[in-house]
Formats: structure tokens, sequence, C-alpha cells
């Protein structure tokens, strides 16, 4: 398939129709989130009531502008946009972005302005995204043609959203959480370009590693089952379906316009085309930052911990999710045993309890023992904070670990907190994926067995 889409995703020249600087404005969120990528593309400003935007001029209309144009965002009042497109479809754009609302999303009265802003740019073969969406990011050339609060650290993640303001959230989080993304792209009623358009789009990017995406609903369940077959084998989808219950239907309808439907047929088709199915908006990333900067690997998981409790806790999460704890091999007990690191009264099973005085040294020999057995794939490191517990130095043994057995997953379990925070960010800095819960991590490494 021809890469039709080459002038919404990396365009060279970008027009905001609507570009105002009046504070607190859609039109002036976009023209600071352009702005900030100005080194990278030319920038033109369209709105016939002001003169000049950031000290360039402001023209009437985008056919006054004076060199072609790859993307044109429009951020005008619903009524207005029909008459946009046209003229964007005599300028013959690379793509259009509608990020105003009043379409099929409030029914009747706004489905036959959505039905014609589609004809005419099906006519031209113009893409368009939207409309009733929040835009278009990729951070990693510094375009933010949305009107995003910031634009989030690049990564591996691409995030695919029918709802804008969830957007909005996610990326808001994802400085606390340490995640950063090849693409965001919210299209809102999706009334040209599709998810399927976008999956396809997700699949080719070479910076993404995992799709993340929240749906409402879908109009091309074949195409989607199609596509996702195509993808999933070497690059995992996971999906956060929205409108399980009837209430939910109703809801996501008169959001975003979307066909919802039954969630027992979608579970099916998600599960028949290899998509892993979240249930929470936590999970979605979790797991996306998992599969993101972890191996995928075979089952066969043990448990490092300095509290009993905790460990127990893993335990169980680790049963409930299907997960083989390893039997520790007398090989590796023997080794164990004749450490000088580990107590005499320590039993050395799996979960591991290392004891609440384990320092790094004990921390870093267990790892290493651990590792070295043949079917443990995965190993989850959990610290509960001790007076005696340097978490820092801790984690610095994690990452050592990791490099020195990248074919296995190295997952951490450390409560973030005054203390372990700054530790937590230097970790994940490193692409170690750190969660507050036991229940978390092992969800997390469910989705990382092949």
């Amino acid at each position: 398939m021809k890469n039709k889409f080459a002038a919404l995703t990396n365009p060279k020249t970008v027009a905001l129709i609507g570009a105002t600087e009046r504070p607190g404005s859609v039109g002036a969120g976009l023209v600071e989130n352009l702005w900030s990528g100005r080194e990278k593309r030319r920038l033109f400003w369209v709105n016939p009531n002001i003169d000049q935007i950031k000290g360039a001029t402001s023209y009437p209309s985008i056919l006054k502008v004076p060199q072609s144009v790859d993307l044109a965002v429009i951020a005008v009042p619903a009524e207005v946009v029909p008459v946009v497109v046209n003229e964007c479809c005599q300028k013959k754009v690379g793509a259009m972005i509608v990020v105003s609302a009043g379409f099929a999303e409030i029914g009747a009265a706004g489905q036959p302005r959505q039905d014609e802003i589609v004809g005419l740019a099906r006519r031209a073969e113009i893409p368009l995204l939207g409309p009733n969406c929040l835009g278009l990011l990729r951070p990693q050339i510094e375009l933010n043609a949305s009107f995003a609060p910031f634009t989030p650290p690049a990564g591996g993640i691409a995030f695919i959203s029918q709802s804008g303001a969830l957007m909005n959230s996610v990326i808001d989080r994802s400085g606390l959480e340490n995640y950063g993304f090849s693409s965001l792209i919210s299209y809102g009623n999706g009334a040209d370009i599709s998810l399927v358009d976008l999956l396809w789009l997700a699949d080719r990017d070479q910076q993404s590693k995992v799709i993340a995406v929240y749906l409402e609903g879908l109009d091309h369940g074949r195409e989607f089952m199609e596509v996702a077959r195509e993808i999933t084998p070497h690059k995992p989808i996971i999906i956060l379906k929205a409108g399980r219950t009837e209430l939910g239907q109703r809801a996501a309808a008169s959001h975003t316009a979307s066909l919802a439907g039954a969630d027992q047929v979608y579970r099916a088709a998600f599960k028949q085309s290899g998509v892993l199915s979240a249930g929470t908006l936590e999970e979605l990333f979790d797991w996306a930052k998992a599969l993101c900067w972890l191996p995928r690997v075979k089952d066969g998981v043990a448990i490092l911990t300095n509290g009993g409790g905790i460990g127990v806790l893993a335990t169980d999460e680790a049963s409930d999710q299907g997960l083989t704890l390893s039997n520790l091999t007398e090989a590796t007990a023997a080794r164990l045993k004749e450490s000088d690191c580990f107590p005499r009264e320590m039993v050395f099973n799996n979960p591991l309890d290392i004891i609440g005085d384990a320092d790094t040294e004990r921390y870093r020999s267990a790892m290493e023992i651990l590792l070295n057995q043949k079917d443990i794939n995965t190993l989850v490191v959990i610290q509960t904070k001790q007076t005696m517990t340097d978490i820092q130095a801790n984690m610095e043994a994690i990452v050592d670990m990791a490099k020195k057995h990248p074919a296995k997953a190295l997952i951490s379990v450390c409560l973030p907190g005054r203390l372990s925070q700054p530790a937590i960010n230097w970790l994940e800095s490193h692409h170690i994926p750190n969660y507050s819960d036991p229940a978390r991590a092992l969800k997390a490494a469910r989705r990382l067995i092949y």
C-alpha cells in the first residue's frame, strides 16, 4: 500500500486555519504547539480577522497562502468547516486535520455536514483526520499539530485514540510514568481516516515498538481483523475498548458517533486477531511500557523480594495470571547456599525472600544466580524500603543484570515515594519498567509471554 499519508505524518509546510493568539482558545493552543516545531517546517497562519500572529502574516484564506501546503489544520466553527475544506481541496493540500466538533457526534444536525466534508475530501483524494479530534503529535520530529497541553517525550509507543480529552490526560500522565511516544493520533469521529489506516501507519513507523489504542467503536470490523492479524505477529497491539455496557455504548454514540456494539463480539475479534484486550487505562500503558522495553520471552518466572508478605501477593497474582513459577534447580539452590551473601536461616524457594535486611550485594548475587537458571525467563525484583535498603544501588544492579542477560525480562516492583521516586526515574530511563504493585507487574509479565 502506497503511503498516501506522508503529508499528514511528516509535513514540510503546515497551515493553521483558525489561528489566533487569544488566551485559552483552541486556536492559540494549536499556534503554540506548531510554533514549537518551527525549525523543522514552514508555518502559515490563516485568519481573515487578524493581520499578524507571532510576527508573521495572517492570510485571509488558505487560497492566499503563497506556497503549496502539505498539511492544513482546521480549527473554525463547524458551520464554516465545509467552506474551508472546499478551499483546501482547491489549494490541493496534502492532508487535512479537522479538530472542530459539531458533526456526526451531535446526531442528525451534524451528520450532513460531516458527509459533505468527507465527500469533498474523497473527491479531491485528500486524507482527512477527524472531525472532532485533538490532532496529531510525533515527538521525534517535533510535530505537534494538536491542542494538547504539551509535547510528551519521544519513545516507542504509538497511541491511537478516539477521545482527544483522554489523550490529553495520557500526555499529562506520561511525565510521571516515564513512557514516551513515537506518535499520538486522535481521530475523533474517524469520518475518513479510520483506525485501520492508523494501524497501518503505526506498523510502518520504525520508531514504534507497540501500538496502544483507546477504542469506542468500529465501522470496518473485517478490515480491522485482517490488518491486526498481519501486524500482531511482529508488533503488539493493545486495545482498551470503551462501551462495554449498554449505558457506555450510548455514551460512546454521543461522544464520537461510534457504533460501540456488543462487548463479547469485540473480545472475540481481538482474540482471533492476536490483539491484547486491556481492562483499564492503567493496564493499557503498563503493558505497553513492558512490551516496548522488554523482550518477549517463554514462560518461567522467578520472584525476588525482601518482604515476605509482598512476595506472597506477587505469587498469588502469578497464579491468577497462569504464569509458571520455576522450581529452583538443585544447582541453583546449591549456589545460593554456598554464597556468603545469604544468612543461614534463609529458605531457598521461588519466591526467593532474601529478608528485610538485604543489601545491594545480596540483591545482586540473588539476581545473578536466578538468571543463570535456564528456565527462569522473567525476574520480578521487589523492594520494600527498609532502613538499610539502598534503592538507587539496587536499581543500578538491576540495570547491570539486564545488560548481562538481554534475552530475559527484568521487572521492578517498588512503591513510588519521596525516597524511592528518583531511583525509579533513573531505572526507567534505562528502559526497565517499575510498577507500584506486584499485581500490575505480574499482569504486565503475562503479556510478554509468547
